[in-house]
Parts: C-alpha cells; sequence; structure tokens
C-alpha cells in the first residue's frame, strides 16, 4: 500500500487510431496537461485490444492512482473492464467519432479540454461517483458497460458488417443496413426484469446505463446513471416501413413515442433469444443470453 502522500502514478492508455486518427495531434498536448499536475504519468505500452485491456489491468493491480484513457468509445470501454468497482479514479478523453459515454456524462468532447478538466480534477483531488452496467453471460463471463447494450437490428447489423471484407469503412455498415432490412423479421425474446418475466417478439432491443449510442442516437432517451437503475427500450412487430419511418426519431429520442415501442426499468435484466450476439459501447460481446445489473456508483470519475 503506498502512503497517502504518494497516490501513485496516472496511467494512460492512448488510442491514436480512434475515430481514422483525427486527433493524433492533440495526444502531445494531453499528456502535457497530465504531467503539468506534477504526478508521474505512465503511458501503457499496447499494440492491440488485448493487449491494453491487460496493460490497463495490470496497472491498476499494481498501485496505480488513477487510470486515463483517450480514445474512442472502445478505449473507454477496455479502461472500465479495468476500473469498474476497484475505486480507482478513471478519466475519460473522447478522440473517437461517437465518444457517447462521455458526452452522456456532461464531461467536454475535445481531448484538450477533457485533458485540462482530468488535469483540474487530479490537482483537487475532485472526483464523483456513477453507476455502471455489470453482464454476464451463461458462462459466468463477466464484462462492464457504461453506455447501452443493443441486442437487437443493430447488434445483427453490426455482426453482419463485421462478417463483410467489401466495402471497407463506413458504408459496409450502409449496406449491411440494407442486406438487414430486407430481412427485417420480429424475433422471440423472453425478458426477466427484476424477476418478472415477459415473453415478446421484437425487432429492436436497447438496455441503457446512458441514453445514446452509435454517435447521438438517443435509443433510451429516459437512461440516467446515477439512479441505480436500467432502462430497457423494446421495438415489438415493427414492419420495416414502419421501422424505417421511427429510426430517425431515435436521434432525438422520440421514438418511445410509438405504440409498438415499450419501455422498462429495473435493477437486473435478464435477457434471452437465440441467435443473437451483443453489443455494447459499440464493442462485440456476449451471446444471449445475458443477465445485466445495474452497479450503483461503480465508476470513481474524475471530474
Amino acid at each position: 500500500m503506498r502512503p497517502s502522500s504518494d497516490p501513485g502514478p496516472v496511467a494512460v492508455l492512448l488510442n491514436p487510431t480512434a475515430g481514422r486518427g483525427r486527433h493524433r495531434d492533440a495526444l502531445p498536448g494531453v499528456l502535457e496537461q497530465l504531467r503539468s499536475t506534477g504526478r508521474e504519468v505512465t503511458v501503457l505500452p499496447a499494440t492491440s485490444a488485448d493487449e491494453a485491456l491487460a496493460a490497463c489491468r495490470t496497472a491498476v493491480a499494481s498501485g496505480a492512482g488513477a487510470l486515463v484513457a483517450a480514445g474512442g468509445d472502445g478505449t473507454i470501454h477496455l479502461g472500465l473492464q479495468a476500473v469498474a468497482g476497484t475505486g480507482v479514479p478513471f478519466g475519460a478523453i473522447p478522440a473517437g467519432t461517437g465518444n457517447d459515454f462521455v458526452v452522456e456524462l456532461g464531461l467536454p468532447g475535445e481531448p484538450l479540454p477533457a485533458a485540462a478538466a482530468i488535469a483540474r480534477a487530479l490537482r483537487e483531488e475532485s472526483i464523483r461517483k456513477v453507476d455502471l452496467a455489470r453482464m454476464t453471460d451463461a458462462e459466468g463471463n463477466v464484462r462492464w458497460f457504461g453506455a447501452v447494450l443493443a441486442a437487437g437490428f443493430d447488434a445483427i447489423v453490426n455482426e453482419r458488417a463485421n462478417r463483410m471484407r467489401f466495402p471497407k469503412g463506413p458504408r459496409r455498415y450502409d449496406v449491411a443496413i440494407v442486406a438487414e432490412l430486407l430481412r427485417l423479421r420480429p424475433r422471440p425474446y423472453t425478458l426477466v426484469l427484476d424477476g418478472v418475466e415477459h415473453h415478446l417478439d421484437a425487432v429492436l432491443v436497447a438496455v441503457g446505463n446512458t441514453a445514446c449510442y452509435g454517435g447521438g442516437m438517443r435509443i433510451v432517451p429516459a437512461a440516467d446513471p446515477t439512479d441505480g437503475l436500467l432502462d430497457v427500450v423494446v421495438g415489438g412487430r415493427l414492419s420495416r416501413v414502419a421501422f424505417a419511418r421511427i429510426k430517425p426519431h431515435v436521434y432525438r429520442g422520440t421514438h418511445v413515442g410509438h405504440p409498438l415501442v415499450t419501455t422498462y426499468r429495473a435493477a437486473t435484466v435478464e435477457l434471452r433469444a437465440e441467435g443473437i450476439v451483443s453489443y455494447v459501447d459499440g464493442e462485440r460481446s456476449f451471446p444471449l443470453p445475458v443477465t445485466v445489473t445495474s452497479a450503483p456508483g461503480a465508476l470513481t470519475l474524475l471530474a
């Protein structure tokens, strides 16, 4: 254990390729801001997601006084796996394209202002607690997430896009969306909310700790990362035409007013369906079934 006068180094995970590298030039300034606190700053070596996750976990286990992740939602997501429930302060610096989790927490949306805010929090020892979601699969594997779990149409589109070799870049997702819209059909789900079982057919299922995914789509608009609960949005037996019509409303969160869209709130959500791989914080995760539990105050945020 370190004496109180030695809070431990600030471990920093940098992803210069996030957001297609558009914030790469800001990263030296990010490190300069953090070093201006007088704290030891250690940049974690990593050339892959697996290496990044291992480096974050090792840093926390070795006594890091804080962990800072600079990158997109995927980079932030990796950092969460290491600090969730530990009490180690976490700083999130947005350098991706969507940055949904950071924006929903009310943090600065650009790298240098975010680094300045984290540096100030380090100097002042300023933190706040926010909720995370803890997901467990059928084999007992655990993953934490901060934003949204997708387990319907959007997850299916991601699966198709990730299998495609052509076209490259964002157009791949456009092609995948069209292909899956042509195949759109409601699927049977079992949803268990705090022990109460619901059987339903749906094309869209999302579980949110915060409101947004996909770069500003307010899929779970009422989600609050400080209330100790998860919000669930289910789009039921929507036709292709109805689904296409409500999709633009997701950016404002007004899709929940559609008669075939249902919302729920619970501390624990069990989700079962055949042939669905979930995505959390935009990252491929566990196949269903999964159990998601709200973890109040599991993240100690530098803010």
